[in-house]
């Protein structure tokens, strides 16, 4: 039933995709703030259990609705799977973005692009050259893409699998959001044992599906370069798991997204140096990339599903 439940909230979502001011993100977010005002006390205890709190009751109400209506009718059990699938996992949260940076890059408008890419990622990129621009949106569609996709799937399956529902769709898609919401402000809040115990709870939580999306770009792409890329210096990509994550694109698609120290010359094996800067052409391979990885992922749950009846 996983598989037809994820198949049809990714059509749903396709079809008419969620609003960012929707009601429940809404309420998810006012939970979070209650949480963070209510229980942060500075102490390093407080700060791992406001985040417990924070994370673990929306995913354990999630998963309790789940068997209530389960026990009462497998459709109504289905359908709120559909629809806990269609709030937490999706493209279109975020392709928006990746679009129109897209679509002003294609007719050569770089300053409408940079705007653009700015409004996305709350930052100044008025400066950027085009490299950069490119490469900034190649590394945070394609984060994008796991954290809101290829990450919702490895966790929903896996606490599908040991009978907990759909809630670990609803337990990773709170994690990450806490990570982002909870760190430092320029009025002192949160507390840095909340910033840490965000960070990571984030890190333990995405372990396993940062990986399992690398595997994935890897099989669908060029194995040895993203391996190699993966496993010779991922942190040189960025920290934690999304440096596993952007090593194995930049392998699996051959572009360079890393910067190249200064004055360092790089062996051959898994050199992110060696490889072509990005170009707009990059952006068409990201696409086919992560809808391979889609494809192989719903291919391999399809014949789970199956073997399972």
């Amino acid at each position: 039933m996983s598989f037809f439940a994820i198949l049809i909230a990714l059509l749903l979502e396709q079809a008419r995709p969620l609003a960012y001011d929707n009601p429940v993100h809404g309420a998810l977010r006012g939970w979070a703030r209650t949480v963070r005002r209510n229980l942060d006390a500075g102490q390093s205890s407080h700060g791992w259990v406001a985040w417990v709190l924070a994370v673990g009751v929306p995913a354990l109400v999630s998963g309790l609705v789940f068997w209530g209506l389960w026990r009462f009718s497998s459709v109504l059990g289905f359908v709120w799977t559909v629809g806990i699938l269609y709030v937490t996992l999706g493209f279109r949260q975020f392709s928006h973005h990746f679009s129109e940076i897209r679509q002003a890059l294609d007719v050569g408008d770089d300053m409408l692009a940079r705007e653009k890419l700015a409004r996305w990622l709350r930052v100044d990129a008025s400066s950027l050259p085009r490299a950069e621009l490119l490469r900034q949106v190649i590394e945070q569609s394609v984060l994008a893409a796991h954290r809101h996709v290829f990450g919702v799937l490895v966790c929903f399956v896996v606490f599908w699998a040991i009978g907990l529902g759909p809630s670990g769709a609803v337990f990773y898609r709170l994690a990450e959001y806490l990570s982002r919401n909870w760190r430092a402000r320029p009025d002192g809040t949160p507390s840095p044992a909340l910033q840490h115990a965000a960070s990571r709870g984030w890190g333990l939580v995405d372990w396993v599906p940062a990986r399992l999306t690398a595997l994935g770009f890897a099989v669908v792409g060029n194995f040895e370069e993203a391996v190699a890329s993966w496993r010779g210096d991922a942190e040189r990509f960025a920290p934690g798991s999304d440096g596993v994550v952007l090593a194995a694109t930049s392998g699996a698609i051959n572009v360079r997204l890393a910067p190249q120290p200064d004055g360092l010359t790089l062996p051959e094996d898994g050199d992110p140096g060696n490889r072509p800067e990005p170009q707009l052409a990059h952006l068409s391979s990201v696409v086919g990339l992560v809808w391979r990885a889609v494809v192989l992922w719903m291919l391999l749950l399809a014949l789970l599903t199956l073997a399972g009846l």
